[in-house]
C-alpha cells in the first residue's frame, strides 16, 4: 500500500502542475470509500498534507480503512462535515479543489459495481464541476462505477477520470468500452507481480 500511494502522490503532484498549481497553494479532495483503494487515497493525502498542500477527506464509505484516516488526520488533512446535506458539502470542498481524488470502490465491488446512496449522490452533484478544465480528476485503480473485468458501467453515476492511477496489472475493463471513455490516461504501478502473473494468459492483447 505504501507503494501504491506514493505513486499516487506522485500522479497527483504532476497533475497539480499541468494546472501551474503548487503543491503548497493547492486543494485536493479524496472521496473515500471503505475499501483498500480508499486507504490508498488517504495515504496519498497524508504524503501530501505533509508536503503543505491542503488536503480535505469526504468519507463516503460505510466505514474507512483506520491506519490511512490516522495518517491523513496527523499530516494535516481535514474531514469534510457531511452534515445532512452531503451533497452540497462536497460539493463546496469540490470548489475549492484542483484536484479530485476518486478513491470510493475498487475492484472488490466488482460484482456489483454500481454506486449507492451518499456516494451515488455525491458523484453527481460534483460531475458537472469536476469536468472543468481547471480541475483534475484522479481515479484510484479505477473509476468507481466501472466494472473491473467486463468494462460495464451499470449505472451512469461515475465521475470520468482524467487519470486512472491502477495496480500491478492493467485491469481488461479499464480498456473495454464503455469503461474506457471514463478512465482517461492510465498509468500503471509496478507492485512486484510479474512473477505470479507471467503465466497468466491477458484477457486483452494489444497489437
Amino acid at each position: 500500500m505504501a507503494r501504491a500511494a506514493a505513486a499516487l502522490a506522485a500522479v497527483i503532484r504532476d497533475e497539480l502542475g499541468v494546472l501551474d498549481v503548487p503543491v503548497r497553494q493547492a486543494t485536493v479532495l479524496l472521496l473515500v470509500g471503505s475499501g483498500n483503494n480508499g486507504g490508498d487515497a488517504l495515504f496519498a493525502g497524508a504524503e501530501l498534507a505533509a508536503s503543505g498542500c491542503r488536503v480535505l477527506v469526504a468519507e463516503l464509505g460505510s466505514r474507512v480503512h483506520e491506519a490511512g484516516r490516522a495518517a491523513a488526520l496527523a499530516a494535516g488533512a481535514q474531514l469534510v462535515e457531511l452534515g445532512d446535506d452531503p451533497e452540497s458539502s462536497v460539493l463546496a470542498a469540490a470548489m475549492d479543489a484542483q484536484v479530485i481524488v476518486d478513491g470510493i470502490l475498487g475492484t472488490g465491488a466488482y460484482r456489483s459495481p454500481a454506486l449507492r446512496g451518499t456516494a451515488r449522490a455525491v458523484v453527481l452533484a460534483i460531475r458537472a464541476l469536476a469536468a472543468s478544465p481547471r480541475r483534475r480528476v484522479v481515479a484510484v485503480d479505477l473509476p468507481s462505477g466501472v466494472n473491473p473485468d467486463s468494462g460495464e458501467v451499470p449505472d451512469g453515476a461515475v465521475l470520468p477520470a482524467d487519470v486512472t492511477v491502477t495496480f500491478g496489472a492493467y485491469k481488461a475493463g479499464l480498456l473495454r468500452d464503455p469503461a474506457s471513455a471514463y478512465t482517461g490516461r492510465l498509468v500503471l504501478v509496478d507492485l512486484g507481480l510479474g512473477p505470479e502473473l507471467e503465466n497468466e494468459a491477458p484477457l486483452i492483447v494489444i497489437e
